[in-house]
This record gives structure tokens, sequence and C-alpha cells, in this order.
């Protein structure tokens, strides 16, 4: 689009970007489509002479008259024609803008990016595609895994909206805000069939090491608890042989080995569970991590919602 030689184009442009009100910006449109005060301020719900004022201070605004008087129509100046395409595109661009809104308020919309950790992704990537894609599938989502320290770095830095991890892993920071914390117990499990579950008598920890150990990497907390359960010999660090970040991996290598995975019960129903002396006792504490003072985005609920129904045990 160009603007008429009778005016200056850069101040008449910036003028309607930067000072016009949407309503100002109706009137004109109306009044061009109609070409009568009377029929638009009807049209308006206004009155004729609240639609004239709305009129002659946008022209004020402007410094050029938007319509001539011929008989009795209103008809555009060649200034007002082409501010009435501008003003189109404007109100146009708004009303999607508004229209987009309200879509992602009501969950119809937007974009969603979460940083799942070994557990939370174990049983929530799958169930969360398949919620998406059913039941919202005009939203975008992007899924990322790995360790809690890459998640969080990636959440600062505003590549992840929210993360769902062991918040035991995390470290506290005053940035972070982390809500809907759920308790997972946790477990060592064998594949069905396997020799410990013919064992005679109290099965102890020093049982297992005849075994590979699997786990995804553990929180301190976790560390802390298996050392003072069993003995320095339970730590992570001397008993697991086979660790990596995805769960699913780690079970599929049980199920079909003598290997013996500790992790979220949950995590692997199928799975048989080993009665330990004592107890092992440690839970994981999942919770969804998000930047404080920073908006949430709106589809964020649906992975509360589904944080809460298929990790609550």
């Amino acid at each position: 689009m160009h603007c008429s030689p009778r005016y200056d184009e850069s101040k008449a442009c910036n003028a309607l970007v930067s000072t016009m009100t949407l309503v100002q910006l109706r009137h004109l449109i109306s009044l061009a489509q109609s070409g009568s005060f009377t029929r638009s301020a009807e049209a308006l719900f206004l009155t004729q002479p609240a639609l004239s004022r709305s009129i002659r201070a946008l022209e004020d605004e402007l410094g050029q008259p938007l319509f001539d008087r011929v008989g009795k129509r209103s008809v555009l100046t060649p200034f007002g024609a082409d501010a009435l395409q501008r003003a189109r595109q404007l109100v146009f661009e708004a009303d999607e803008l508004a229209a987009s809104g309200q879509q992602m308020r009501e969950g119809r919309s937007g974009t969603v990016r979460i940083g799942l950790g070994s557990g939370p992704g174990a049983m929530l990537m799958t169930p969360l595609l398949k919620t998406m894609a059913k039941s919202h599938p005009t939203i975008h989502v992007e899924i990322a895994r790995g360790p809690t320290d890459v998640l969080t770095r990636r959440l600062r830095e505003r590549e992840l909206d929210a993360l769902v991890v062991d918040a035991r892993s995390l470290s506290p920071a005053p940035d972070l805000r982390v809500a809907s914390l759920v308790e997972m117990r946790g477990a060592f499990m064998v594949r069905e069939g396997h020799p410990l579950t013919r064992w005679k008598g109290a099965l102890r920890f020093d049982a297992l090491r005849q075994f590979p150990i699997a786990s995804t990497p553990l929180s301190d907390e976790v560390a802390r608890t298996l050392v003072e359960r069993y003995g320095p010999a339970a730590h992570p660090t001397e008993c697991v042989t086979l660790r990596c970040e995805e769960i699913p991996s780690l079970v599929e290598v049980v199920r079909h080995s003598d290997a013996v995975l500790i992790a979220i019960r949950a995590a692997a129903p199928d799975l048989v569970e080993l009665v330990l002396k004592p107890a092992m006792n440690a839970t994981a504490r999942f919770g969804i991590v998000t930047l404080a003072r920073r908006a949430e985005p709106p589809a964020l609920p649906i992975v509360r919602k589904l944080v809460a129904g298929l990790m609550g045990e």
C-alpha cells in the first residue's frame, strides 16, 4: 500500500499504529461502509453526535479529513481511503489476537514445551502425547528428556516452559517454583522367575549384588537412604552397574535378564517387587517446576492434571 501525495506518509502511518484506538478505527470502517452518520450510529448503538465526535477526533489526530460531505452521503477522501485500508488491517489483526488469546485461555491453541526427568518421562510421555493428540489436537507439544541439571538450564534459558522432575534432585533456587508434588515409592524389581524370587529366608542387599543392578541417576537423598539401610556398598556409585536416563530401556533389560532394577514401583508394574530386610522406604518426590515471575502457558494445566492423575499412587 502507498499513501496519497496529499499528506505526509510517515506521519499518517505512525499515527495510525501509535495513537488511534480500535474503537475509533471501527467507527471509521462502519461509516465508510454505510456512508451515513445516522445509519452507522444506529448500527454501533451510538448517538449521532457521539459518532461525529469520534470521527472528528480521529481526523484531528491524523491532521487530515477522512470524509467529504457529498449531498447526504459521507464519502472517503483520498487520505480516508488509504487510512481505511490500514484501519481494516489493524482491526483484523486485533480481532485475530483476541481470538488467539481466547483459544489459548480455553486450551484450544498455543504451544507447551515440557522437560521430563527419567521417572516422569517413563510414566507421562506416552499418556501426555496421547491426551494431546486426542483431546487437544490444535496445541503444539514439545517434549524434552534429559538430566535434571540440563533441563533446568533449558528452563532458565526459556527453551522450556516447565519441567516434571524429582524435586529432590533439584538444587533450591529463588527463581524456581515447584508445585504439584507427588510422592512415589521406590522399589527393587526383577522379572518373573528371577532367582531372587525363590530366595529362602530374609533377603538382604548383599544377595542383590550377585546380579547386575540397573538404575537411572538417583538423587543424593535416595543415595543417602540406601547407604543408611544397607551400608556403603549400597551407594549408587558402588552398586549400580547399568545406568541411563531412560527407565523404559532399563525395564526392558530387566524383563529379559537377571538384572535388578531400582526405580519407582509404578514405572514397571509387570515386574516383581523384592521384599528386602530392612525395607528400602525411599520415595521420589515429583513436581512441576516453572520459572518464578514468568507467565505460564495456558496449556500447562493439562499437564498438571495428568501429573496428578497418572503419578498419584
